[in-house]
């Protein structure tokens, strides 16, 4: 059964550095979207970045622009976010899911079109 486990979350002071990982299990990347999602107490979840593992493809959101890079690695079924320059206001439980590959660039990755959803890994940034 097709399945993704997230993981690298933590603590980090702002200005720190995290890797996330997201990794399949039950099914190969192949030609598909993988997305990173976060969502912190209270809000809505938000579409951070996303990646078609075909043609690498990639989105970002304004917020993380700059600061987040996405990257898959095919042989290994895994997905990289890697974090830096992390904020407070990065602090949320990030997700990752799988989804069709497509052009987000115009609005970026929508919950409601992703699926099997990974735990979450919690990242707080605090001093």
């Amino acid at each position: 059964q097709a399945q993704l486990v997230e993981s690298g979350g933590g603590l980090v002071q702002p200005g720190g550095s995290l890797r996330l990982s997201c990794a399949a299990s039950g099914f190969g990347l192949g030609y598909l979207a993988i997305a990173w999602f976060r969502q912190a107490p209270g809000k809505e979840r938000e579409g951070v970045s996303c990646i078609n593992t075909g043609d690498g493809r990639t989105f970002y959101a304004d917020s993380v622009k700059g600061r987040f890079t996405i990257s898959r690695d095919n042989a290994k079924h895994t997905v990289y976010l890697q974090m830096n320059s992390l904020k407070p206001e990065d602090t949320a439980v990030y997700y990752c899911a799988v989804g069709l590959p497509g052009d987000y660039a115009a609005g970026g990755p929508r919950a409601a079109d992703f699926g099997s959803w990974g735990q979450g890994t919690q990242v707080t940034v605090s001093s």
